[in-house]
Parts: C-alpha cells; structure tokens; sequence
C-alpha cells in the first residue's frame, strides 16, 4: 500500500512523529489514549471541530463488542464521508466491512443509526482533497499534499477507503450500545 506514508516525509518534522504515533498502520500506545479522549470529547459535544468530529461505534468483527473512535467527517455536495487515514486495513474499516456498513455516529444530541457505504475509487479524488482540508491529522498520513491536483489524489485513491454516511433507521438495536 503506497499510503502508509505521506509525501511530504521531508515536511514538517511534526509529520514524522504524527506518522510514529501509528506504525505498521496501527496506533500505537499514544493514539490509542489520544483517540479515546477524542472519541470521549465528540460523543459529549466538546471541541467538535466545528461539528466536524465524531465518534463512530462499530461491532468488533471478532468480539462483537462496541469500539468507539473519533473520526472528521467530511461534508462534500451536500453528502456526508468518512476516510480511513490507515488505508483499508484499519481496524475499524475492516469491522464495518465484516457488519454490512453498520455503525452509530455518536453525537451529545443522540445517537445516529447509519450505514457506511464505501465510495468508488473513482469517485474519491475530490472526497480526499476535502478530507484533507478539514483533518489536518490525516495530513502525514495521506501520500498527497493538501493543495495538490485532483490527477494526484486520484493516483492514490485505492490506498484510502471512503464512506458515503447514510441515516439507517431500519435496524436500532444493531451496534453495541447506543448512548455517548
């Protein structure tokens, strides 16, 4: 997978440690504490970005319990995404894989059923422009620079999952608990 490391690798040296916090495309000690009190902070409505941070719950492919994580969403054309930083071996991609797309955004006015849908490579040039705009955590991780041409994102593409969010009211009791 050629996104693993970002392009700018001789950027700024915050980049390098940011890079070092998940090794092996995992986080390691550090981000593990981290995403906790990220996912803590978004599920009770502090320091939300701007209402761009969330905490996704998924079911544990292998556990079936609840994991919970921050992620930025993006907004693009009026349609909400989720990209995988890691690429498509991050846990959590893989668990909403294994559990047809099914998740809970986690918000301090109430959970939200949703289906992950994930986006055709195709289509996610301009999905990972945006994500990067508005992640700037994701920025040593993707192998492209922020302000780059659609042509070099679209290069890219295949190394990073997105996910179109959609509102699923079908089936509430399917993910792990549903309060923040």
């Amino acid at each position: 997978m050629t996104g693993t490391t970002s392009s700018t690798e001789h950027g700024p040296w915050r980049y390098a440690v940011k890079r070092a916090w998940y090794r092996d495309g995992r986080p390691g000690r550090l981000a593990q504490a981290l995403n906790r009190i990220s996912a803590w902070q978004y599920a009770h409505g502090i320091l939300t970005l701007g209402g761009r941070g969330i905490t996704l719950e998924v079911r544990g492919r292998r556990t079936g319990k609840a994991v919970r994580l921050p992620l930025v969403l993006a907004r693009h054309d009026g349609e909400r995404y989720l990209v995988s930083m890691l690429g498509p071996q991050a846990q959590w991609v893989l668990n909403v894989q294994a559990d047809d797309g099914r998740a809970l955004v986690l918000r301090r006015r109430g959970p939200e059923h949703v289906r992950l849908v994930e986006v055709p490579v195709a289509d996610r040039a301009p999905l990972l422009r945006r994500y990067l705009d508005l992640a700037p955590g994701a920025r040593p991780h993707i192998a492209v620079p922020r302000g780059a041409p659609l042509e070099q994102f679209a290069a890219v593409a295949a190394d990073y999952p997105v996910f179109r969010v959609l509102t699923d009211d079908r089936d509430p009791d399917r993910v792990g608990r549903s309060t923040p």
